[in-house]
């Protein structure tokens, strides 16, 4: 049994995580962490209104909520607070699966080097199905780098995202970059006006609007043909079941750092 300690449990992720590690006999969250602002009950099934929860611990603290775990999972939406909780859990020696964004590039290497203490896997995106794309990207650009062909990235999601472009696209744009051994920043173009024809660039838009859950194209656009890999998410629950699955994957993985591509070993 994996015992799963969510950080950011009263959350949309959150609560989707503990909904969906209902239908798991080989995993449950054993205990929730989150904000003290956000706390009115130190009960997590109370504090959910899910039954089946209840009884375990909820607190702000999570070096009181390790012991009751075999794997951290952090949903906090803060990197400054995610950093945090996977310090505390490197030095215990426990796994972290993370799916909160927006890291500096000083932030990830922190948790590169705390990865020498214990697992922890960094995932934009936490779907199955995007980290596969994520990989169709590499070999398609790959394979067509000399042939003329232009790279786009597109992503649309709901009016009430914050950032833009999304993680996840910022992942296109690094993966494709690095098949055209290129510094994604360098060649990326985050959006278009003004008279100035398309250069040596991957050029990254971004939409917002209703309720899109998620949704990602990469363009590969040739003279004559163009070719497009989509990614759409219809339910947000394919990021809580891709973090479910990495967590059952990381329990017994030594130290390093880790991507959902390890996961779907590809």
């Amino acid at each position: 049994m994996t015992k799963v300690i969510l950080c950011g449990a009263l959350g949309r992720m959150g609560r989707a995580i503990l909904r969906l590690s209902l239908e798991y006999n080989n995993l449950e969250v054993t205990a929730g962490v989150e904000h003290p602002d956000c706390l009115r009950d130190q009960d997590l099934g109370k504090a959910v209104g899910m039954e089946e929860f209840k009884g375990r611990v909820l607190t702000s603290r999570l070096e009181e909520a390790l012991p009751l775990g075999d794997v951290v999972v952090d949903f906090t939406g803060s990197p400054t607070a995610a950093l945090a909780h996977a310090k505390l859990s490197a030095y215990a020696r426990k796994p972290v699966v993370i799916g909160t964004t927006g890291f500096s590039q000083q932030q990830v290497e922190e948790l590169k080097e705390l990865s020498n203490l214990a697992p922890i896997l960094l995932s934009p995106n936490m779907s199955l199905g995007v980290n596969l794309l994520f990989r169709l990207a590499q070999i398609a650009v790959k394979a067509l780098r000399d042939k003329n062909f232009d790279v786009e990235i597109l992503e649309i999601h709901h009016r009430f995202k914050k950032d833009a472009p999304s993680g996840t696209a910022l992942k296109l744009l690094e993966v494709s970059a690095q098949a055209l051994d290129k510094d994604p920043s360098q060649v990326g173009k985050f959006g278009r006006e003004g008279i100035d024809p398309r250069g040596d660039e991957i050029g990254v838009m971004s939409l917002r609007g209703g309720d899109v859950v998620g949704e990602h194209t990469l363009y590969l656009i040739g003279f004559g043909e163009r070719i497009e890999l989509t990614h759409r998410a219809t339910s947000r629950d394919i990021f809580a079941r891709g973090t479910l699955e990495a967590c059952l994957w990381i329990k017994d993985k030594p130290p390093g750092f880790y991507t959902m591509l390890d996961v779907l070993e590809i």
